[in-house]
């Protein structure tokens, strides 16, 4: 191969792999972000259910977002994966940011969720898992709290 078609090769493979690289930093900020306060995490405290929808079809799973003098928390809840506790919060504008690992066949997997309200009062739901190797979006709804 000539250099110069070495050298267009070279470029291509790189903008091509720009977009995934730049995900991956943002995840990472995201997942390195300051921890949220109760006050700017007051919307989404409460008990939520996500109705998701991935590549290998729909998921059901429950979220509790709590907060207990200024720290907030939540547990993520699934009849696959069981109940995940997750410590590493922030919001990046309006959308509420949880990063956790968990281990699935012995490997480490980086996920996060994304809750993004909407202005028709709706909130939209998504789990990035593996860096984008596995998304998994749909919506959020908020339980009622019991009277």
């Amino acid at each position: 191969m000539s250099r110069p078609r070495t050298y267009f090769v070279a470029l291509v493979v790189a903008l091509l792999m720009l977009p995934s690289l730049a995900a991956s930093a943002a995840i990472r900020a995201q997942q390195t972000g300051s921890q949220v306060s109760a006050t700017d995490a007051a919307p989404f405290i409460g008990d939520w259910t996500l109705a998701l929808e991935g590549p290998n079809g729909p998921a059901t799973m429950g979220l509790a977002v709590k907060a207990e003098q200024e720290k907030v928390s939540a547990e993520l809840s699934s009849d696959a994966m069981g109940t995940q506790a997750i410590t590493n919060i922030a919001k990046a504008d309006k959308v509420l940011v949880l990063s956790y690992s968990f281990t699935y066949d012995g490997n480490n997997v980086d996920a996060v969720i994304r809750l993004t309200p909407a202005a028709d009062g709706k909130t939209a739901a998504q789990i990035d898992f593996a860096g984008g190797a596995y998304i998994m979006t749909g919506t959020a709804t908020k339980k009622e709290k019991a009277k």
